[in-house]
């Protein structure tokens, strides 16, 4: 059992080591990295570019780095998540590697899980990457921070709402065995839980559906209705923040608002739905985001398996 167990990790590691080394010689990471520092760049300097069009001056902010969520939104999540998995799959198929790939002594399911791992590790050396340079960069830009302990919150939340949208990639690569469709289906699911989610959240005031459907999600007020209260994001991309925001705030209740049509006053434009804990949101929002993951990749794990391979 000893030598199974070794031999299955050799396996497993010898995958693994293949996945990063085609990573490394295709220039994903090397692009992820790019891609990760000028987004953070861009952030960091918004606030510059902003004063140099004759906006306000930048202001010390010691909150800077706890609130930037590592300095990506809703949109960076999805997008390192294509980069990351639209072709873990879908590129040996399209490229005729899966033949040599599968001919060798490895089940499937070693395949799948080495690609599966080699992607998340190369993401986690991304989003720690991406962590320091916001730390560094927001002490440079923005003056001393608080709560430095609480960064590796963010970098937590950043791998739970990448890892949400890189199953869904993955299905969808899986199932159609093609990056193109991959990331084209996966766009159309972000626009949609989006725009669509936002329109019944603030307009129809159904924001408890994107309780349950991955991306911003629903948006909640404390203290006072929008737009004087301060605004919560509730989706799976916003679980960093809101962890942060827990540890600091764990009496906070966020209140849930639906516009008025025709209201004119702040405060008597929205009317107030419902209110929740913001520990009940992050629970929530973990759940969601681990079932959609399970079910995804063992879904993609089952039609990997069952897939025909032909020369």
């Amino acid at each position: 059992m000893t030598q199974s167990r070794t031999g299955w990790t050799a396996k497993f590691l010898a995958v693994v080591r293949y996945e990063i080394l085609w990573n490394i010689r295709k220039k994903k990471f090397l692009g992820m990295l790019v891609v990760a520092f000028a987004l953070t760049t861009l952030v960091l300097a918004g606030g510059h570019i902003v004063r140099a069009f004759g906006g306000p001056p930048v202001e010390p902010n010691p909150d800077f780095v706890i609130s930037a969520n590592v300095g990506l939104g809703g949109f960076g999540f999805f997008l390192f998540a294509i980069v990351t998995a639209m072709n873990t799959i879908s590129a040996e198929f399209e490229s005729g590697t899966i033949v040599p790939l599968l001919a060798k002594p490895i089940s499937r399911t070693t395949v799948f899980l080495g690609k599966l791992f080699a992607a998340f590790v190369t993401l986690l050396a991304t989003y720690c990457f991406l962590m320091v340079y916001m730390t560094i960069g927001g002490f440079v830009v923005y003056g001393p921070q608080n709560n430095l302990h609480l960064v590796p919150l963010s970098l937590l939340g950043a791998l739970f709402s990448t890892l949400i949208w890189i199953s869904i990639v993955l299905l969808l690569a899986t199932l159609s065995r093609s990056s193109l469709i991959a990331a084209l289906g996966a766009l159309g699911v972000w626009l949609g839980t989006t725009i669509i989610g936002q329109m019944l959240g603030m307009l129809a005031g159904q924001g408890w559906i994107l309780t349950y459907i991955p991306g911003f999600g629903s948006v909640g007020y404390v203290g006072e209705a929008p737009p004087l209260g301060i605004a919560v994001s509730t989706g799976t991309d916003s679980i960093g923040p809101n962890l942060i925001n827990y540890i600091l705030h764990p009496s906070w209740e966020v209140t849930y608002y639906k516009i008025n049509i025709g209201g004119h006053t702040p405060g008597q434009s929205w009317t107030a739905l419902y209110s929740e804990p913001l520990s009940t949101i992050i629970l929530t929002s973990i759940a969601v985001a681990l079932v959609y993951f399970t079910v995804f990749v063992a879904i993609s794990w089952y039609i990997f398996r069952r897939a025909q391979v032909t020369e």
